[in-house]
């Protein structure tokens, strides 16, 4: 995994938890960064989940929805917005189309959709375009110490 090592992969390393790192080709024209990885993987719409940093009142907070749905910001709080691309990075430590719910500079409040439970793995960034990360989401949730709840509207069938 030489050159793969991102803080994703080493916090899920460092929790000693069972997970699976997939590469692909990453094509920097591609306009949504988690179907991308849908395409080139082969993988279910369902299982695959995008980070988002929103701004809920001030205090930035992540929403790890299904790639095929929107995030529902009312469900975050009455005043939540997407953040800004530049402050999600620098909080975060990771570019954008690459942020990774795992290994983050500073620890943000984390809500998974509750959609996440219904599968046996999930996957998630690993902190890098073209990384992808696929653990059980109960460890997602877990090592991210979020709380699940409905926040994606639009899921994938």
């Amino acid at each position: 995994m030489a050159g793969r090592r991102t803080p994703a992969i080493v916090a899920a390393e460092r929790a000693g938890i069972q997970f699976h790192v997939h590469e692909y080709e990453h094509d920097p024209r591609s306009a949504s960064f988690g179907l991308e990885a849908v395409e080139k993987l082969g993988l279910d719409p369902a299982r695959v989940f995008k980070t988002l940093v929103a701004d809920v009142d001030g205090t930035l907070t992540v929403a790890v929805v299904p790639v095929g749905a929107q995030l529902d910001l009312g469900r975050l709080g009455k005043r939540a917005r997407l953040a800004e691309p530049k402050a999600a990075e620098r909080a975060t430590g990771y570019v954008t189309g690459g942020i990774s719910p795992l290994g983050q500079r500073r620890s943000l409040p984390t809500v998974v959709d509750a959609s996440a439970l219904e599968h046996e793995t999930v996957h998630v960034s690993a902190g890098r375009r073209g990384l992808e990360l696929e653990l059980a989401p109960g460890d997602l949730v877990r090592l991210t110490e979020a709380r699940v709840a409905l926040v994606a509207q639009g899921r994938p069938p």
